[in-house]
């Protein structure tokens, strides 16, 4: 047999040119021997730094006793007992967990879900949602047609309603969710009869879409479309939920009791791992045989969820969340109050974006990637995202990061930012 070397996918693209070697707390540490304060958290993941020593040890002990119990075949200790933990945190009524891997598999079994449960098809999503890569999810995604393209068409069912992003739709907040209401009564009474429509789905702050949160009366809204009708209200915590935005789970922040609930991400500090959550009688109504898969639930990834839970509570990472978070917005606004390229700076908690633009006020992806470098050379990660190139800039810190961590943040952003104004 012939020997050549694989490479990575040319279309696996990173957004830095570092090496991480090692992770400890908010640092990584690259193979060119410099540290990096990581304002990412692998995409919200690593919930409390890197390597947390309590989840490590979790983790560690639990390899060493059983690495996979196949939930379809046997159950584990770390499974029980976090199932029983996150009935603790979970919204009232809340009693039933699957457990997958990604986020996109939750979202996935959530589908299935409210279509078996409600005999009806359609499933209302809002536009610029992100909730996934794998077919169904993706077609509920929104967020940016990148994500789409090449692989059309997608699963029917899906109806697109506006969301109030009054920052691009150029209104205040009110008019844009009473123009968000009125557009999804008008889609009830000509796009997707109330009785076909199994569920409305959720995030209730848009990650993918540049951290744009919903609000009050825009979720109420929905709540009561949804009890009017007999729909189900699914809320995707994958990005906002475990003290992501100050609330331990986004949709706190208005007030709204959802019917099923998807969360991954912060969930485990990085292991892989996804729960969807409903009532025992919402669960029940789905169909036998209709949840599985081969790693879901798996007993190191849930012993590491139990580890992370603990980190939360003991050390009021959800309380820290929201007070630097308040901090970090603060101090980003007083960056775009100098900067004419910040054009807004929005989120809630630690899930902040901030909207790069041109001279003429339109959306600047090259800005957003020159001031990425900018950063990175002066130790700062952070990513982007945004429909048009990139051009929000996204900030999301652990949940254990300091003052003092996010104070030299935006004192660094600050300089990329001058610094990435083209001569």
């Amino acid at each position: 047999m012939a020997h050549h070397h694989a490479k990575l996918s040319p279309l696996l693209k990173q957004s830095s040119g570092i090496v991480a070697e090692r992770g400890e707390g908010a640092y990584l540490y690259g193979a060119d021997g410099n540290r990096y304060l990581d304002f990412t958290s692998g995409i919200g993941v690593t919930s409390t730094g890197h390597c947390h020593p309590k989840v490590v040890a979790a983790a560690q002990k639990q390899v060493a006793r059983l690495i996979h119990g196949q939930y379809a075949i046997v159950r584990h200790p770390p499974m029980n007992a976090l199932t029983e933990r996150l009935g603790d945190l979970l919204p009232d009524g809340m009693d039933s967990v699957f457990y997958s891997n990604a986020g996109t598999e939750a979202v996935e079994a959530a589908i299935r879900l409210v279509r078996q449960a409600t005999g009806r098809p359609n499933i209302i999503v809002f536009q610029g949602g992100f909730h996934g890569r794998t077919m169904g999810s993706l077609s509920l995604t929104t967020s940016s047609v990148g994500l789409r393209a090449g692989v059309q068409p997608m699963m029917g069912g899906v109806v697109v309603a506006p969301f109030p992003n009054a920052y691009r739709l150029g209104w205040d907040q009110e008019t844009a969710t009473a123009f968000c209401l009125q557009e999804l009564d008008n889609i009830l009474a000509t796009y997707s009869a109330p009785a076909e429509t199994a569920a409305m789905l959720v995030e209730p702050v848009q990650g993918e879409s540049g951290y744009v949160p919903a609000n009050k009366p825009f979720m109420q809204g929905l709540r009561d479309r949804c009890d009017a009708h007999g729909i189900l209200l699914v809320v995707d915590e994958v990005q906002s939920g475990n003290g992501r935005t100050g609330e331990y789970w986004g949709h706190e922040h208005f007030g709204v009791q959802p019917d099923v609930l998807v969360t991954a991400k912060g969930l485990a500090s990085g292991f892989p791992l996804s729960a969807m959550a409903a009532s025992a009688e919402l669960m029940s109504r789905g169909w036998a045989g209709s949840q599985g898969g081969t790693y879901g639930g798996n007993a190191v990834a849930c012993a590491a969820a139990l580890a992370t839970l603990d980190v939360i509570r003991e050390e009021g990472l959800v309380q820290n969340a929201a007070e630097q978070g308040g901090h970090l917005r603060r101090r980003l606004e007083e960056v775009q109050a100098a900067e004419a390229c910040i054009a807004d700076v929005r989120g809630m908690g630690l899930m902040i974006g901030t909207e790069i633009v041109d001279g003429d006020g339109k959306p600047d992806g090259q800005r957003a990637m020159r001031i990425l470098k900018e950063a990175e050379q002066r130790g700062l990660v952070l990513i982007r995202c945004g429909a048009y190139g990139g051009q929000i800039v996204r900030w999301l810190p652990p949940l254990i990061v300091t003052r003092d961590q996010i104070d030299h943040a935006v004192d660094v952003f600050a300089d990329a930012v001058k610094a990435s104004a083209e001569a």
